[in-house]
């Protein structure tokens, strides 16, 4: 089973870094609305793209930033590890999926249609 501890930021300083991080990205975004018509598009999109760049640069020298670092490095390995299927099982797999859904759906249809006939043919005596 995984591990499901809960991790809190309990440095002041780690709050104080990511509290800043966020007024970056804060201010990234105000930056792109409020330069709207005096700045063109590419120099907004640069100024929104650099404070996202500049937040995670300050989140980084902050422990969950290291940790969610860490995680990204280990998620990336474990990605690489898995072996994935060829090309030929993927299309048999993806075949016999839709042939059960075809089957299930023929199977639901005709429930539906003999509980339609004993309802309202049957019980009701509607036509």
């Amino acid at each position: 089973m995984s591990n499901t501890t809960i991790e809190n930021v309990t440095s002041t300083a780690d709050r104080l870094k990511l509290g800043l991080a966020v007024v970056v990205i804060i201010a990234g975004i105000v930056g792109f609305s409020v330069l709207d018509s005096k700045v063109p598009l590419v120099g907004r999109i640069a100024i929104f793209i650099g404070s996202l760049v500049l937040a995670a640069v300050i989140a980084w020298f902050s422990e969950p930033g290291r940790r969610t670092i860490a995680f990204a490095h280990e998620s990336y390995n474990e990605v690489r590890r898995v072996v994935w299927p060829s090309r030929k099982e993927t299309m048999q797999m993806t075949g016999i999926v839709f042939a059960f859904v075809a089957v299930m759906g023929l199977f639901l249809w005709a429930l539906d249609k003999i509980i339609e006939w004993l309802l309202f043919g049957v019980l009701l005596g509607w036509k």
